[in-house]
């Protein structure tokens, strides 16, 4: 059996060479990184991304990245394309080619047919004075003095290299575009990161019931009404006006401290000033809120007027949490 220091040992290594490898890549970056990205910022057309074997892999990923940042991009396999998805490429798109040699056959045989068109051609390589890399209008250099594969085989250092390329100009393009918030949840409304950007306390809350007791109301409805409602409080009024607030907690405090509740009313055992939050608000606040705080729900209003409830357990079932 192999000992836990040796599988440690080599597993450090490996994320050592590629984090060195990956220091390296930021000294590699010139005036064609610059140029790229301009191009691409100003192109009226998508970003084409194509690759052959794990680049072509680390090229989806890319297109990915991109398209969730507000850069339209679309992939295209190096081999398909030189059978017939080559019409894939539009007028006004430009189009990176990802190749660690450089000089793949079929990097050989796409590039020419991409360099009849007017299209702007990026190539992102380790090999600058390769086949693509004399050909390609721009070069983005990504160069790894060795993979981290022990008999420099395995496709490894040189692929996170191209990853971090990608993410580098995807990031550039993102903060060039002014890319918000907002912008982002658009592209992401599914899901917990979209769920954190659009989704709202009325959202949330409108699906619960609405608990609500009066200030005389007695302590044996009080503990009907949280019962009832499940969400482990409820809110205590004065009319139509939020006075108070009775939690479970609450209740369990009152049973210690009292041997008659006969004659208690909601007034007796609430806690004042409430803590609430307006129905418009982005749901990740109530939860840094409640988190603040430390208490699980929050009454939700809606210009001042009691609403209904904000439950932490809700935000868990959206997977906000």
């Amino acid at each position: 059996m192999t000992s836990n220091s040796t599988i440690l040992e080599l597993a450090k290594r490996t994320i050592e060479k590629e984090r060195d490898a990956i220091g390296h890549l930021a000294t590699l970056l010139d005036e064609d990184f610059s140029k790229a990205v301009d191009c691409i910022l100003n192109s009226k057309g998508r970003v084409i991304i194509s690759g052959i074997g794990k680049s072509a892999i680390i090229a989806s990923k890319i297109v990915a990245t991109l398209n969730s940042t507000g850069t339209p991009a679309i992939f295209m396999h190096a081999a398909d394309a030189i059978h017939g998805d080559l019409g894939t490429i539009q007028d006004e798109d430009v189009v990176i080619c990802i190749s660690k040699s450089g000089s793949t056959p079929e990097i050989k045989m796409l590039v020419p047919l991409i360099k009849r068109g007017k299209n702007t051609l990026i190539g992102m390589t380790g090999s600058p004075d390769s086949f693509l890399g004399k050909q390609a209008d721009f070069i983005l250099n990504t160069y790894v003095d060795k993979e981290a594969c022990p008999n420099d085989l395995a496709p490894t250092t040189s692929t996170t290299a191209q990853l971090v390329m990608g993410d580098a100009i995807a990031i550039v393009l993102l903060e060039l575009r002014g890319f918000s918030e907002a912008d982002f949840a658009k592209y992401h409304p599914g899901g917990a990161l979209g769920k954190r950007l659009y989704l709202r306390v009325a959202d949330i809350a409108k699906n619960n019931q609405i608990p609500a007791v009066q200030v005389t109301t007695e302590v044996k409805q009080v503990i009907v009404e949280i019962s009832k409602k499940m969400l482990g409080v409820t809110a205590v009024l004065d009319g139509k006006n939020v006075v108070g607030i009775v939690t479970d907690g609450d209740i369990r405090r009152m049973l210690n401290n009292h041997d008659n509740i006969k004659g208690l009313t909601a007034a007796d055992i609430m806690s004042t000033e409430p803590k609430t939050i307006e129905m418009d608000t982005l749901a990740i606040k109530a939860l840094e809120l409640m988190q603040k705080k430390g208490i699980s729900q929050l009454l939700a209003m809606d210009n001042g007027e009691y609403s209904g409830v904000i439950h932490l357990h809700n935000l868990i079932n959206e997977g906000i949490l």
